[in-house]
């Protein structure tokens, strides 16, 4: 196996070497004899003697290298005619390891016609047979405003009827409804001749390609000649018609009238490198009359440069653009025939270099969304996966545990423990925490606390029986309500007393107690031994920290936001809870033997405990008691006020 490998590389080595220093294409054939992959190349004996060095470190190139049996090539006389044959291959030949462009079937384009009397609609089946189209409109809601316009200022008919010239003399054919309602001339029974319905569409078809302007200024000049002439209804009805033009002019109209026609192109990527996105829009008369963006999956990890050089050409070839001047985001090494490209720093063109970017991000976001939309795991995934980049974890963190305290100078004190699942709040894996061994307001203590509870079982180094509700497993991640501080005193307990290796982040607020920004713990070299501790726990104190890069507007910060805010509420509603029913606690509730019920009796007869003591001293009090609790819980109050008030020494 071996040696034929050798050999296949020895006599694809000699074909290179006979390869000419001259401008063209080359292909790449697997053992069936099956073109994988089409290139072009200035020099095309230094381009695929490229693909053969040892020091290739690109793993994809390597595999396509792996299925290469044979190479061909064609020699062209510029580089702009390698560009374009190398396009036309990809285009006959689809080849494997080329990058895919996702075409936008599923985008409607408009189509005109091709019978006597042109229809006018949109479309998603493309047959270039049957009429003329144009699109496709990846942005539906502009299709919808073209069309309307049409439709407003021509009346173009929507019926499918086989009209001919012929058919109509004879009179086969009747009016239908849009003609009675005025949203169509009649042409099918001879109210519009040939000429003038044809006349109608080929402005309809200017206004398609863009040249708005051209039927702003023709409008114009009619209805111009209709007022000197007199006819001032049809002055009207074309001033109506002008205002229409000049009202979706304003709309589409973005650069200065200078810029006659020129396109323009940028790309951009998706978060992990697999797929590209090429905006193209075309300027004509100071309008944008296409926008539209392509999706390219790469195979090779080609450069930005590589793919927009690609689709430049075969998008421009869909369009039929013709124009001189393509404006692109970066220099481009490469020359088309009549085109030149173009990088403007400033000015208009500029602006329509953004504002195309713009175009392409919001395509690329827009995907995202649809595809998340459909699975929605594929988000959490894709934020897990973010926030191991940011914190450089080893694990996707899939369990993350956040915890907070709450206290009102000490009192009460409480702590919450909230769990999340794949970015998913895990509600039943929630924990409350009463604060047991620390005396008054001290935050870090009552943390370490807490942390040390839940995790304690989970340690080699402390036998701890598990308590109710205790995770049967580590996280993968914990996160602290709270800067570096509350991160060190969470790192002593966990990694220097329990000796656990779990990764601890925290999320850091500002002075109007919202989230600022996130904090990653470093976690100290050299674990201890058994009975260490102490000395590693001073290393930890000495831990350093680094500040993750996130933007507020970023979904991954707004997702940290709302887990920071969730064990917020989850600890102080706990803390509310706790307050009201200590403020609630009734010497009643002391009681042995006493519930609610008895409690609710009491109170309702007595109105208070202060009333109901002095019941206890008198026959009758002692009566009224028994006759509102019975015998028995009758007993047990007059057998506590009176022993209450024997322990309680008397005023000398």
């Amino acid at each position: 196996m071996k040696h034929n490998n050798e050999d296949r590389l020895s006599r694809l080595k000699s074909i290179v070497a006979a390869m000419p220093e001259k401008p063209g294409s080359y292909q790449y054939y697997d053992a069936d004899g099956v073109i994988i992959y089409v290139g072009k190349a200035k020099n095309l004996k230094r381009r695929v003697s490229s693909y053969f060095l040892k020091e290739v470190d690109r793993f994809k190139t390597k595999v396509l290298v792996s299925k290469i049996h044979d190479i061909s090539y064609t020699v062209v006389n510029s580089e702009e005619d390698a560009l374009l044959l190398e396009n036309a291959l990809i285009k006959k030949y689809n080849p494997r390891y080329n990058v895919l462009l996702k075409d936008g079937k599923t985008y409607p384009s408009i189509c005109i016609t091709n019978e006597p009397f042109p229809r006018i609609f949109k479309t998603r089946t493309i047959n270039r047979k049957y009429g003329t189209y144009f699109g496709p409109y990846s942005h539906i809601g502009s299709m919808y405003a073209i069309l309307e316009l049409i439709k407003k200022l021509y009346h173009p008919r929507t019926c499918r009827l086989p009209l001919t010239v012929e058919a109509i003399a004879a009179g086969k054919y009747k009016p239908c409804l849009d003609y009675h309602i005025h949203n169509c001339g009649g042409a099918c029974i001879g109210r519009q001749s040939l000429e003038e319905y044809r006349e109608m569409i080929d402005r309809a078809r200017e206004i398609l390609k863009g040249n708005t302007r051209e039927v702003s200024n023709l409008l114009f000049a009619d209805m111009q000649k209709a007022a000197e002439e007199l006819r001032f209804e049809d002055a009207e009805e074309l001033k109506r018609k002008y205002l229409l033009v000049e009202q979706f002019c304003a709309k589409s109209e973005v650069v200065s009238h200078t810029i006659t026609d020129i396109d323009v192109f940028t790309i951009d990527d998706d978060d992990n490198k697999r797929n590209a996105f090429v905006n193209y829009m075309h300027v004509t008369n100071g309008t944008i009359n296409q926008s539209f963006t392509y999706e390219y999956k790469r195979k090779l990890d080609e450069t930005d440069e590589e793919l927009l050089l690609q689709a430049i050409p075969e998008i421009r070839s869909r369009f039929h653009s013709t124009a001189k001047e393509i404006v692109v985001p970066f220099p481009i090494d490469w020359q088309l025939p009549d085109a030149t490209f173009f990088v403007p720093q400033r000015g208009d063109k500029h602006h329509l270099l953004e504002l195309s970017l713009m175009n392409c991000r919001q395509y690329r976001i827009d995907r995202l969304k649809q595809t998340e939309k459909l699975n929605p795991e594929q988000r959490f995934t894709r934020l897990m996966k973010e926030l191991q980049e940011k914190l450089q974890l080893e694990k996707l963190p899939y369990t993350i545990e956040l915890f907070d305290n709450s206290n009102i100078s000490g009192t009460n004190a409480v702590a919450g423990c909230v769990v999340y699942k794949g970015m998913r709040p895990s509600k039943k894996d929630y924990r409350k925490y009463n604060i047991k061994t620390v005396d008054g307001p001290d935050d870090y203590a009552s943390m370490q606390e807490v942390v040390m509870r839940r995790y304690a079982h989970l340690s080699d180094r402390v036998i701890v029986e598990p308590s109710q509700g205790a995770p049967e497993a580590a996280p993968d991640l914990i996160i602290c309500d709270g800067g570096i501080g509350q991160m060190h005193c969470v790192a002593e307990v966990v990694w220097g007393q329990l000796g656990m290796d779990i990764p601890i982040a925290g999320l850091a607020k500002n002075d109007r107690h919202r989230t600022r920004e996130l904090l990653s713990l470093h976690k100290p070299e050299n674990a201890p031994e058994k009975g260490m501790e102490n000395a590693y726990a001073k290393s930890i104190e000495e831990a350093p920290y680094a500040t993750v890069q996130l933007r507020t507007e970023d979904e991954l910060f707004k997702v940290l936001t709302q887990m920071q805010d969730e064990v917020h509420r989850y600890a102080i509603t706990f803390h509310r809870d706790k307050r009201s029913r200590s403020a609630l606690h009734s010497e009643l509730d002391d009681i042995r033997g006493i519930g609610p019920k008895a409690k609710e009796a009491i109170l309702k007869h007595f109105k208070s405990i202060k009333k109901l003591a002095e019941k206890v001293n008198s026959d009758d009090g002692k009566a009224e008691i028994i006759s509102i609790l019975g015998n028995s819980k009758g007993q047990i109050i007059i057998d506590y006020f009176l022993k209450k008030q024997d322990e309680t020494p008397t005023e000398q």
